[in-house]
């Protein structure tokens, strides 16, 4: 050992309260238990999952079949309207300017362009999905679309 102990600071431990020790100690008598019921019994307590009765969760959630939860891909939706107000003409939509103009966080790289609002400027939109709908109208304006592939996929 070196030349100082290790001590915990002062109050973080506390002594063991004794019960059962006469009423005037506070929690003698029913030891903090209260009054009958299966708690204050010895050995008397519901099992885990018990609801009181009622039936429990892991009987009521079906537990046959596949779900494909863990594996489903959520795309972040961001619609034309949105690339109108915050691009200027001739500029590249991709995933990297999208997070630099603020319309999307950092994390998201499931993307997808919607047709929602009209667009007047040329732009180049290389990104992972975009809707038919919102295609013909990067096409109608003069631009163009390639859609990319990450590396995540």
């Amino acid at each position: 050992m070196s030349s100082f102990e290790l001590k915990a600071p002062a109050g973080a431990n506390r002594n063991k309260k004794v019960l059962g020790r006469g009423h005037g100690a506070g929690t003698g008598k029913t030891s903090g238990r209260g009054h009958k019921g299966q708690n204050s019994r010895s050995g008397g307590n519901v099992r885990p999952g018990f609801e009181g009765g009622q039936m429990p969760i892991y009987r009521r959630v079906a537990s046959r079949g596949f779900s494909n939860m863990p594996f489903k891909k959520v795309y972040v939706p961001v619609n034309l309207s949105l690339i109108e107000k915050n691009y200027s003409d001739g500029e590249v939509v991709s995933l990297e300017t999208l997070v630099a103009k603020g319309l999307i966080k950092k994390s998201e790289t499931n993307v997808k362009i919607l047709g929602s609002g009209d667009l007047t400027k040329k732009l180049d939109v290389q990104i992972k999905k975009v809707s038919a709908g919102a295609v013909d109208k990067i096409e109608k304006a003069g631009g163009k679309v390639a859609l990319t592939e990450s590396v995540q996929e």
